[in-house]
């Protein structure tokens, strides 16, 4: 007994004030603060969760089983109860690609397609554009619908495409079906990955399941790499230019001078890319680390010398997903120029209402799309020298393009992005000015010049310091982790921020 009770003192004492509430909070949902990869939660949960699985490696159906069950724990922290409609689609997804697989009548097997296609598309509209529906009709008819009470299930636009992507590779006959449900809830509740992407082709990912886990030690170097890269990318760089700046230019422009709106519209292209490449480099490194390969989000999209080149570097899984699915499967450019040219601007139409059920989503993804038609079509008589100093302004001028349709992206509404357009209209050149506004968001300036640099470095330069990290000793790398996520901790003024698409 005396020994029991020095136990539960000793560890009274090393749990300090962690109450019964703090416990039940960390396996209860609270939609105020989602459990998130920059949380110290979620490091605390995948470390118990990490020694597990590195047991249980020999064991495949445990295995197989336990990251499941861990998946659709990490979906019910994320969005709730919600996490049965995951379920829910993967039955559906999973049982209709098996009668697409079964059947040799052409007939079945498209009606079965199209059943998915109903049920996926029908609820990621239910979901999603419910209520910009009744908005529009609201607008068109001069009527007065009441809103839905709707919450957006966290991700259900990435495990759509997910799921829709398999069947559709399924009726191709491109892909077989896995051998059970587990092994495709496994495929489609993959955690890393599952509220933000990458999106994961089932063609690359599913071989992965049936292979023995084999972690080297290059892979394990690189997956520390990508996720202390990802936790400053979002926690300290897009996290503090988003609150201490970028929201506050935003949110009312007219109260901030034309410098500090052209500093914020390039604040929050170095935010969005920071804080989405950064939770894709997290969730690769995580995945890495368990021993699946997924695949590149981001490729220095800002080094583009065009808008064709900038979607092959941004977002690639999504980019290449709309190609192969939506463009191709419209006729891609196999049906004329014209039609080519069409299947473009929808495509990147499609793409803008994707990101949201919101028209200034619609009008960003149109400009876009006009974009590519544009290129396309003076591509074929326009051959610029390619010279260093060409590249330069077309990488300059992509730039300020893409800026520009941040503005559509970020802003609140139309009103606001045309206000913050209009003011950076009437920037004057005053050092003086410029400079005191310098000094006085001096942290901000530091990590923004930080973040454009970081982006801008060759990409050798980037090999070359995965390298170094990799010849670090192990206490090295713990301790590097460890100050970065102090840093996260002492940089983090107003808590945890979410991750931006997890809206989309």
């Amino acid at each position: 007994m005396i020994n029991l009770f020095l136990l539960a003192t000793g560890l009274q004492n090393l749990i300090g004030n962690v109450t019964i509430e703090t416990v039940e909070s960390w396996f209860t949902f609270n939609p105020k603060a989602p459990l998130l990869f920059n949380s110290g939660l979620f490091l605390g949960m995948f470390l118990v969760f990490y020694f597990i699985y590195i047991l249980s490696r020999k064991t495949h159906y445990f295995r197989i089983t336990y990251v499941v069950l861990f998946s659709l724990f990490f979906y019910y922290k994320s969005s709730g109860h919600y996490f049965w409609l995951l379920i829910f689609s993967s039955v559906v997804d999973y049982s209709l690609s098996r009668l697409i697989f079964a059947e040799s009548r052409q007939s079945y097997r498209k009606l079965y397609l199209v059943i998915s296609l109903v049920i996926n598309l029908g609820l990621l509209a239910y979901f999603k554009y419910t209520n910009f529906f009744i908005d529009n009709l609201n607008m068109l008819s001069d009527g007065h619908i009441a809103f839905a009470n709707i919450v957006l299930p966290v991700g259900i636009s990435f495990y759509t495409f997910q799921t829709l992507s398999y069947t559709i590779d399924v009726y191709r006959k491109e892909l077989e079906p896995t051998k059970s449900f587990i092994d495709f809830l496994f495929f489609v509740s993959f955690f890393p990955q599952l509220v933000a992407g990458p999106i994961v082709r089932a063609s690359d990912f599913i071989p992965q399941i049936y292979q023995k886990l084999n972690l080297t030690k290059e892979d394990f170097n690189k997956a520390l790499f990508l996720i202390i890269g990802g936790l400053i990318k979002k926690a300290v760089i897009s996290d503090y230019i988003s609150v201490n700046f970028v929201d506050r230019v935003f949110d009312a422009p007219n109260s901030y001078t034309a410098f500090e709106n052209l500093m914020a519209s390039y604040g929050y292209a170095i935010q969005i890319y920071c804080d989405f490449s950064g939770y894709s480099d997290m969730a690769i490194g995580l995945a890495l680390l368990m021993g699946f390969t997924l695949p590149l989000n981001f490729r220095t999209p800002y080094q583009s010398a065009s808008i064709t080149e900038f979607w092959r570097r941004w977002h690639i899984s999504l980019s290449s997903w709309l190609r192969d699915y939506l463009y191709i499967s419209m006729g891609g450019n196999r049906k004329g120029k014209f039609r080519t040219y069409f299947n473009l601007f929808m495509t990147m139409f499609l793409g803008g209402l994707w990101h949201g059920a919101n028209w200034k989503f619609v009008f960003w993804g149109v400009l876009h799309g006009l974009a590519l038609a544009v290129e396309r079509y003076f591509g074929q008589f326009i051959k610029l020298p390619k010279t260093i100093w060409i590249k330069s302004i077309q990488v300059v001028l992509t730039f300020h393009f893409v800026v520009f349709c941040w503005l559509f992206f970020r802003a609140k509404d139309f009103g606001t992005a045309f206000q913050i357009a209009e003011n950076i209209s009437k920037l004057q050149f005053n050092w003086e000015q410029w400079s005191t506004m310098i000094l006085a968001y001096r942290n901000v300036f530091v990590l923004l010049a930080f973040g454009f640099i970081w982006h801008f470095l060759p990409e050798k330069w980037m090999q070359y310091n995965e390298q170094l990290f990799g010849k670090l000793p192990f206490w090295a790398k713990a301790i590097l982790l460890g100050f970065v996520f102090w840093i996260v901790y002492a940089t983090a003024a107003e808590g945890t921020q979410p991750f931006i698409y997890f809206q989309f």
